[in-house]
């Protein structure tokens, strides 16, 4: 990416000129703290105080007004009341100010006049370009740059970490904490309710900020899902992220809507959205504070073993029952160990993990244990716990173990346990930087936030294998089902429409004839074969078995007739409302093995379609669902399977009970669950949809009924119901290259894994040394994951495939990643060596710069060797402005402007 490009938030964090608006010379006023604090944080900048009742403020000039500065500004920090801020943004606007911060409350969190107030806000902002923070906000620092634009009291000390919450309140207690253990931040964020900057954008200016290495959340709810989510799994790529939410429970989400207007959706989808983004979740403010004092060091972890040396057993079991609670597995002590620690431990030592050193330990012990402790290789991570028993030495010890630190990598946790004789021992761990614990859950619950993140980068190195089976899909037949409903204005489909829709999607089905006589009810019972099913039928009716509207095991004719008759029966009391009520006539599906599930598509608050699964038919319970958001691929969709009621069976393609009584077959549930996937993604007509039951056994999975509520296709651009962009299958396209050659132009999907590998590790020496400036004969997993599991919301990448042996082979790939400016995109490309020369680089490239543009990008860069004579051929050809890098003589800068993508209005 060229050096010359910022990060369009950059004058939020590390402006060159600061005005603040509402400056006082009244004691504790908002104006006058933040005033004071930017003086005190030595800001470098240009600093301009403007009210128009004084004349001067700290000793320096008083404006006016915005207007009446002399010199450009580029933050206004605004410390006056709502009903002011219109007018100021507009003299703002005029005067090319670039952000604000908003501290006023009494916006949308206020009710419907202030909801008025925070729109003609937004309106204000967006026709300057001008972006703010808040309303309702406590300000921002950027302690580096000298910014502590915040009404907190005292010094925020620069550091590494970066604290970003929707409440001030939460801000100053984590700072004022802090400050006592000696924490320091990269940045400070007040979000306030985000009438404009929100979590995602935020997100995106910390992952490129190289002061962050670890970043903390406080959330009470979300704005913008879609952004939130793909800030979020940029930053968990590449740094921790430990998000703790408020409002999990109906009393807690009120108080939260009293100051905050965003919106609070299911708990569990949360969960599951933080899940996908590979970042870990805590659950109180004292997890917010544990991460911190541990990630503030700047700890990682290579294994995920935990390792405790203690003085007191009781302590020690109840480290152990937290680390199960999480998962950490406690090291095994190798043999050497063991033996070492004999010869320098007591006789009645442990003589296992924890390492009880017993309660007369003292610093040479201490010493001795944890130097043997750390030169274990099976131990990743060293808890010390110490309870001040009458004989300890706190200071020594703490000592000792301050000196074995700076003589190992592996991450040193101490919890010393106590107040009066630990204090000072404490305040000096600060001092040296190790993380220090009153409790030894506490301690556990830290160390579990390194072993998080070590897991989650793992999981990100796992790649979906190739898809064995293309999933049969027939979208239009699906488009003119629902576009007829709609134009009948129903809100919901029938059994018989909403089985086809699933049909359409490749779910397998129990399929329905409708009847509408005793006659027609004995041919179709004749058609499948006895016995069969029969059910009541229309669009308003659902769980039909509690309505007394289904005959099961109808064995014979005369049955039907008499099963045909009762259900008449059953539609006449009911008086259904509105559309055609009939009968259906289905195959009786019996399976004695079989599960009852229940597969939906739901829709929450924030995060728009889930995918919920869990028991189905009469023994369905809500509370036992589990919960994944779409789009889903095979290994999500196993993970989903894992989380649900059927956790038990084992996940292999074909799965066994662990009881061994109940077969399942779970590779035909993966792709019914990923029917359901594309279902959510490709058709946001649906609101809801249940199959209920699905019976799922060794043979597969069938679906008896299902309904799918309908609405009006949702206002936005493509996909952006989901808070996940999915796979754009409309980017698909089938072109002929090198003559008569089939081709498909597609985007990558994480189940290319192999044949990008096979493609890549296939280039010649000179074709890896031009794309990747490297040479390598195999592709490390963590750039193959980063290369095929793509944030499509982000960066795009498109490949050209032929079809060979039966299997797809690759044979080009240009791929773009958006620039931190927001509107420039950097790209790449790479055709196979035998495929050079035949075309395939000149599609790949205007599928690219199409798609750029149709997301709105404007402008297409990238650097070139400069040897690389044929790929600067090609940027000519396709229109690119070519130049030699004034920074590398040996790369050629290659930039384009976009055209502006054709309107659909």
């Amino acid at each position: 990416m060229p050096e010359t490009i910022e990060h369009y938030l950059s004058v939020l964090f590390a402006p060159k000129s600061i005005a603040v608006i509402g400056a006082s010379l009244r004691p504790n006023s908002v104006g006058t703290v933040v005033f004071r604090n930017l003086v005190a944080a030595g800001f470098p900048g240009r600093l301009f105080a403007v009210n128009p009742k004084y004349h001067t403020v700290e000793q320096q000039t008083c404006y006016r007004s915005v207007a009446d500065i002399p010199e450009p500004v580029e933050l206004a920090i605004i410390a006056t009341p709502a009903h002011t801020v219109p007018e100021i943004f507009h003299d703002c606007g005029r005067s090319g100010v670039k952000a604000a911060v908003v501290f006023a409350g009494g916006f949308g969190e206020a009710g419907e006049q202030g909801q008025v107030l925070e729109e003609t806000l937004v309106n204000i902002a967006r026709s300057y370009n001008m972006r703010f923070v808040g309303p309702n906000s406590l300000g921002i620092a950027h302690p580096t740059s000298g910014v502590n634009a915040t009404f907190a009291p005292g010094h925020i000390a620069p550091g590494n970490l970066a604290l970003v919450s929707q409440s001030g309140a939460v801000c100053t207690a984590v700072l004022d904490w802090a400050a006592q253990q000696d924490i320091g931040f990269s940045s400070v964020i007040s979000t306030g309710i985000s009438a404009d900057l929100d979590f995602g954008e935020i997100l995106d200016f910390l992952v490129s900020d190289a002061k962050t290495r670890s970043i903390l959340l406080y959330v009470e709810g979300i704005r913008d899902a879609r952004s939130f989510m793909s800030g979020l799994r940029a930053a968990a790529r590449v740094k921790p992220v430990i998000v703790v939410k408020a409002g999990r429970h109906k009393s807690a989400i009120k108080v939260t809507q009293s100051h905050n207007s965003v919106r609070v959706g299911s708990d569990d989808v949360f969960d599951a959205a933080l899940k996908r983004a590979g970042v870990v979740r805590g659950m109180h403010l004292g997890d917010l504070l544990a991460a911190a004092n541990i990630l503030s060091r700047g700890i990682r972890l290579r294994g995920e073993n935990l390792t405790i040396v203690t003085n007191g057993g009781g302590p020690a079991a109840m480290a152990c029952d937290r680390a199960s609670d999480l998962h950490i597995p406690l090291a095994e002590l190798t043999d050497a160990t063991v033996a070492e620690l004999n010869k320098v431990l007591p006789a009645m030592w442990s003589h296992s993990n924890p390492v009880d050193i017993l309660g007369d330990a003292d610093p040479v012990r201490y010493n001795a244990a944890l130097q043997t402790a750390l030169q274990d290789s099976n131990s990743h991570g060293l808890l010390v716990m110490l309870t001040p028993q009458a004989t300890t030495d706190t200071m020594g010890i703490a000592h000792r173990v301050i000196d074995l630190t700076k003589q190992t990598r592996k991450p040193v946790i101490a919890c010393w346990m106590g107040e009066h004789r630990v204090a000072e021992a404490r305040q000096v761990f600060a001092n040296a930087g190790i993380p220090n614990f009153r409790l030894p859950e506490t301690a556990v619950q830290a160390f579990a936030y390194l072993t998080s993140f070590f897991r989650n980068q793992k999981l990100l190195l796992q790649t979906p294998g190739p898809i064995s089976q293309v999933l049969e899909t027939n979208i239009e037949d699906a488009h003119r089902i629902i576009e007829g409903a709609l134009e009948a204005e129903h809100q919901a489909l029938s059994e018989t429409e909403s089985k086809a829709i699933l049909a359409a999607f490749g779910v397998n089905i129990a399929p329905p004839i409708i009847v509408t006589s005793q006659s027609e009810a004995v041919d179709a019972a004749q058609h499948f074969g006895l016995p069969v099913a029969m059910k009541i039928h229309g669009r308003n009716l659902v769980n039909k078995t509690a309505l007394g509207g289904v005959q099961l095991n109808v064995r014979t004719e005369q049955a039907v007739r008499t099963s045909f008759e009762a259900l008449s029966n059953t539609l006449q009391s009911l008086q259904a409302p509105g559309d055609s009520t009939n009968i259906v006539v289905e195959p009786m599906v019996v399976s004695p093995s079989a599960r009852e599930l229940r597969i939906a598509i739901e829709q929450d608050a924030v995060f728009g379609p889930v995918i919920c699964i869990s028991s189905g038919g009469t023994s369905n319970s809500p509370a036992m669902r589990a919960v994944s958001l779409p789009p889903l691929n095979r290994l999500l969709a196993l993970d989903l399977i894992a989380q649900s009621p059927l956790g038990h069976y084992t996940v292999t393609s074909f799965g066994v009970d662990m009881d061994a009584r109940t077969p399942l077959n779970v590779d035909a549930l993966v792709n019914c669950l990923l029917s359901v996937s594309e279902i959510a993604c490709e058709l946001p007509e649906v609101a809801e949809l249940e199959i209920d039951p699905l019976l799922a056994d060794e043979q597969g999975v069938i679906a008896l009924d299902a309904h799918i509520r309908i609405r009006p296709k949702p206002a936005g651009s493509d996909y952006s119901h989901t808070a996940i962009h999915p796979y754009p299958s409309h980017a698909e396209q089938r072109i002929q290259i090198a003559g008569n050659q089939a081709c498909i132009i597609r985007p990558i999907r994480p189940e290319d894994a192999e044949i990008e590998r096979a493609f890549v590790e296939g280039l010649s020496e000179s074709s890896k040394q031009f794309r990747f400036m490297n040479t390598f004969r195999k592709l490390p997993p963590e750039m193959l994951a980063k290369l095929t599991q793509i944030d499509y919301d982000r960066e795009m990448a498109f490949v050209a495939v032929i079809e060979s042996e039966q299997q797809e082979q690759e044979i080009g790939v240009a791929r773009y990643a958006i620039n931190i400016d927001g509107s420039s995109c950097e790209f790449a490309i790479t055709v196979a060596d035998q495929w050079q020369g035949k075309g395939v680089a000149t599609q790949l490239m205007e599928a690219l710069m199409s798609y750029a543009s149709y997301r709105g990008l404007t402008r297409m860069q990238g650097e070139i060797l400069a040897d690389n004579q044929g790929m600067q051929a090609l940027a000519k050809k396709m229109g690119f402005a070519l130049q030699l890098s004034p920074l590398d003589k040996t790369l050629v800068l290659a930039s384009i402007q976009l055209p502006a993508f054709p309107s659909t209005e």
